[in-house]
């Protein structure tokens, strides 16, 4: 018996990977997060399936669902949205299973930046714009930012910044980065990316604030909403990489004469 952990991807059932549908596929038990998963990939869990959404649950009452299929040898398929490797709870988990001495695979997913990046059709790299890449969040109920990892600290590299979790302090994050990227940086807000409610907000540090109030009168860009600042989210006169310039010899090329 294995828990088979799958990162389940942004929103769009076909985003999953194959080999996490398989997984899904092929377990007698899932247990997905509901708040976030779409209800879609659950067509993929074999006819009976014990099926439990763990959007109530607690960790001790998840961890007692994989004890109970490890004494009936079943397996399971555990869903979470986006990636496994940020904030998927993953960590607290598998300690309960080593402790149990379950066994357990981990499959990765589709991330919200990256489906967001995907919806605005934008590279978040660019030569000499930037080239890192910061996925954070700000502090809240669920957990607190450990000293030293803050907007401020981030925003000083220039690097292009990914907030999670953070929507609902959007006037702190714009108050907090304006001083570094200065007022005219460019910001997208992207709600539920890749999902058919997905919507997406562009402006400035300036203008975000009103931008956001003004797209959700309904109030429902919330909470899982992403917010990507830097400026390669309005660049067009970078440089070139030299990844396909003609003079650039590299390992797999293998141009004649360079």
């Amino acid at each position: 018996m294995t828990v088979h952990f799958i990162g389940a991807g942004p929103g769009a059932p076909d985003l999953i990977t194959v080999r996490g549908r398989d997984l899904v596929a092929r377990c007698p038990v899932c247990l997905y997060a509901g708040s976030l998963v779409n209800d879609e990939i659950l067509k993929h869990c074999p006819p009976g399936a014990r099926v439990i959404n763990t959007a109530p649950m607690s960790l001790d009452e998840i961890a007692a669902e994989f004890e109970q299929a490890h004494s009936t040898d079943q397996d399971v398929a555990r869903l979470h949205s986006g990636d496994l490797s940020v904030w998927s709870a993953l960590g607290e988990q598998i300690r309960r299973l080593d402790a149990f001495g379950i066994p357990y695979t981990v499959t990765p997913g589709v991330p919200a930046f990256a489906a967001a990046s995907a919806a605005l059709q934008r590279e978040l790299t660019l030569p000499e714009v930037a080239q890192s890449v910061v996925l954070t969040r700000t502090s809240g109920r669920a957990s607190a930012m450990p000293e030293g990892e803050t907007l401020k600290t981030f925003a000083a590299s220039g690097a292009t910044l990914a907030i999670h979790l953070s929507i609902h302090v959007l006037d702190r994050v714009v108050s907090e980065l304006t001083p570094h990227y200065g007022p005219d940086c460019p910001v997208a807000v992207v709600y539920r990316a890749s999902w058919p409610e997905e919507r997406i907000v562009q402006g400035t540090l300036e203008t975000i604030e009103a931008m956001v109030a003004a797209a959700n009168t309904d109030g429902q860009i919330e909470r899982t909403a992403l917010i990507l600042v830097g400026k390669v989210l309005g660049s067009e006169d970078f440089r070139e990489s030299a990844l396909y310039d003609p003079d650039y010899q590299r390992r797999f090329r293998g141009r004649e004469g360079l």
